[in-house]
């Protein structure tokens, strides 16, 4: 099966997995170790928004594409990349530290942020905890350079498809707490499906779109 293929399929996917017709999901390719003319054959196929993981790996793609794609940063962020990802980045899914944010005040334009919740508690991964989450939020509204549209979460490492589902639930739960949020962050690959029936509006999707790939 070729990318314009396995594209439709997820598409239909997605389509068939919403809650009601008025249920908008976002599909980010996840073009991480993707190279640039299998991007652009997405792209042509009409598709706008992707996902990079790695600043060095993401900047020479993003300055070599067409300038109407929306750039999601969905990997791990470090301090001293902040500034260079808000540049060229517009929306980052990752932010999960109150101390990240005296980098983000220091972009010239506002950015797209949701918060990244640790919801399987899992020590391999990053992510605020449920009980902190309400700090965060309030540090991250008084900074006037990010905008808080939502969570994001990544789902277990399990092949529990119950315990999957717990996570993604659980999440749409905690957004429950702040009504003026519009972004769930949530689903991959193996479990996107699940995701939006939980309410899901971003779904990160890599190796199902572009096969498997290198790490």
């Amino acid at each position: 099966m070729g990318l314009s293929e396995r594209y439709e399929e997820i598409c239909r996917r997605i389509e068939q997995s919403k809650l009601h017709p008025d249920h908008q999901v976002t599909l980010i390719a996840v073009s991480k170790t993707v190279p640039v003319d299998r991007i652009r054959e997405l792209y042509e196929l009409g598709h706008r928004d992707f996902g990079e993981s790695r600043y060095q790996e993401a900047e020479p793609k993003i300055r070599a594409l067409p300038g109407d794609i929306r750039w999601h940063f969905i990997g791990a962020l470090q301090s001293n990349k902040i500034r260079k990802i808000g540049e060229i980045f517009h929306s980052v899914h990752t932010l999960c530290q109150a101390d990240h944010l005296k980098e983000f005040a220091k972009l010239g334009d506002p950015i797209d942020v949701c918060l990244e919740v640790n919801t399987g508690r899992e020590a391999q991964k990053s992510g605020v905890f449920s009980e902190g989450l309400d700090n965060l939020v309030s540090s991250v509204l008084e900074c006037q350079q990010v905008r808080l549209r939502g969570l994001m979460t990544i789902g277990p490492l399990t092949e529990s498809s119950e315990e999957t589902r717990e996570a993604f639930r659980q999440l749409a739960q905690l957004r429950s707490r702040y009504p003026w949020m519009d972004w769930l962050s949530m689903g991959m690959s193996q479990d996107f499906e699940m995701a939006i029936q939980e309410g899901a509006s971003h779904v990160r999707v890599g190796s199902a779109l572009f096969g498997d790939r290198k790490q």
